[in-house]
């Protein structure tokens, strides 16, 4: 019994020491004038727009990862001359540029493959091997069913013309 009451007033006279002795009063005036501050308003969260993907509409020029084709100029000048007819009559997808043109299908009539060509303005108009098409004198080279190809006749800005292949692909909707 003895030995219990000791542990008890040993551990009362530890305890003391722990009391509050005044030497955190400025931590504790700061408690109180933080606490006694009006308390702050939280604004709300800023509202977001909806993510719009992207839609990547430039595949059928040249990719910007490739290098560009080398165009040999001594060979350009040296070797067969490229210039346009400008006595042909001229077809009616002519007057469109060819970035604004879109093949949106393809038939087959008589053995023969015909692009199905829409002119940005509405309407579709059907073209084959040999059509001309777009303002820089562009000629149908090639086409089968999910791309045409085409020659282009440029000028090269030395008074002479050059030839630029390009290629329209099906434009598949999603």
């Amino acid at each position: 019994m003895r030995l219990c009451s000791l542990a008890c007033i040993l551990a009362l006279f530890l305890l003391s020491g722990c009391g509050q002795s005044g030497q955190y009063q400025d931590l504790q005036d700061f408690m109180a004038e933080t606490k006694r501050r009006p308390k702050g308003q939280i604004e709300p969260l800023p509202t977001f727009r909806p993510y719009q993907p992207f839609v990547y509409s430039a595949m059928t020029l040249r990719s910007p990862f490739e290098k560009p084709v080398p165009v040999d100029e001594s060979a350009a000048k040296g070797g067969r001359s490229v210039s346009p007819d400008f006595n042909r009559v001229k077809e009616f997808l002519e007057g469109f540029n060819v970035t604004s043109l879109k093949m949106v299908g393809s038939i087959s009539k008589e053995d023969k493959l015909w692009a199905l060509i829409d002119n940005g303005e509405g309407s579709v108009v059907p073209a084959t091997i040999g059509n001309y098409l777009g303002k820089n004198h562009g000629k149908i080279i090639s086409a089968d069913l999910m791309q045409i190809e085409i020659m282009e006749i440029v000028a090269d800005g030395s008074s002479g013309w050059v030839e630029r292949p390009r290629i329209i692909k099906l434009e598949e909707k999603e």
